[in-house]
């Protein structure tokens, strides 16, 4: 069983910068392909990144996030990052981690495990 536990949200203005942290359990962080995720009120689940499952692995971005956000893992410490700077008020949203892909690293259905959420919201 995997436990993913998203921290790391906050309120920041536009233009600021947080970095999200998902600290796993469990034996296979290593070789899963991670993700995050995010939802907006009203609004469907969008993939954000993801990262495959090696140390510096290859990293895939949403277009709307490509240039600002930078994922990272350390598989040493089961923990995956994402580093968000030029925050948008558009980027308010729960960000979830995800694990486990098999199949499109860019669709929820993908993965297994999910994290329960950190709350990001971007002030105008």
């Amino acid at each position: 069983q995997v436990q993913l536990v998203e921290s790391g949200g906050g309120l920041v203005q536009a233009g600021g910068s947080l970095r999200l942290s998902c600290a796993a359990s469990g034996r296979t962080f290593g070789r899963s392909t991670m993700g995050w995720f995010r939802q907006a009120p009203g609004k469907e689940r969008e993939f954000v990144s993801a990262i495959s499952s090696w140390n510096g692995g290859r990293t895939y971005y949403a277009d709307s996030v490509k240039g600002r956000f930078t994922i990272s893992r350390d598989n040493a410490k089961s923990t995956l990052y994402l580093q968000m700077d030029s925050l948008k008020p558009d980027d308010t949203a729960v960000y979830y981690c995800a694990s486990e892909a098999s199949g499109s690293y860019y669709s929820p259905a993908s993965y297994d495990y999910w994290g329960q959420g950190t709350q990001v919201t971007v002030s105008s």
